[in-house]
């Protein structure tokens, strides 16, 4: 029960912040001048979009997780004996 409360916390919280953030920011660096006995490398900084659809289909699911995780066990008496009959 506790794994489900946890999984759902995790993806509310990466749901909050792909719409906080939007993107991912990466910094690539490449050797420009190689050869000989000067080295030269040049540095670019990048920007990885995350669409709000990945923030709000994580949200939602976060929220599916816990609501399905705190149901508790079979309410049907028949449900709970044949499971304890499979034990």
């Amino acid at each position: 029960m506790k794994t489900y409360a946890l999984l759902g916390f995790l993806l509310i919280v990466a749901g909050l912040m792909a719409f906080a953030y939007q993107g991912i920011t990466c910094t690539a660096s490449e050797k420009v001048v190689g050869p000989g006995p000067m080295h030269m490398t040049a540095a670019g900084a990048g920007t990885l979009p995350t669409p709000p659809i990945f923030g709000a289909i994580a949200f939602a699911g976060g929220i599916v997780v816990l609501v399905a995780g705190g149901k508790k066990g079979p309410k049907n008496e028949s449900t709970r004996q044949y499971r304890r009959w499979l034990q």
